[in-house]
């Protein structure tokens, strides 16, 4: 079983691995052109909301640097 992960590499993992790959599929999907009007406002939400997060994530992650 693998060890339980701290509050910094919980959050790490979100916002190198999850949310990074998740913006990625939305900006390729988005590149593509081939999504209606709907799902264009849909994954330009979704980019918007992935990128806020990551912010978030960052502020947080630069406040449990110590020193």
């Amino acid at each position: 079983m693998p060890r339980p992960r701290n509050e910094r590499e919980a959050l790490e993992t979100e916002l190198r691995e999850e949310l990074s790959a998740q913006l990625t599929a939305y900006q390729q999907e988005l590149a593509a052109g081939q999504a209606d009007k709907t799902r264009l406002d849909w994954l330009e939400w979704q980019i918007r909301r992935v990128r806020k997060r990551m912010a978030d994530l960052e502020a947080r992650l630069a406040r449990l640097t110590p020193g």
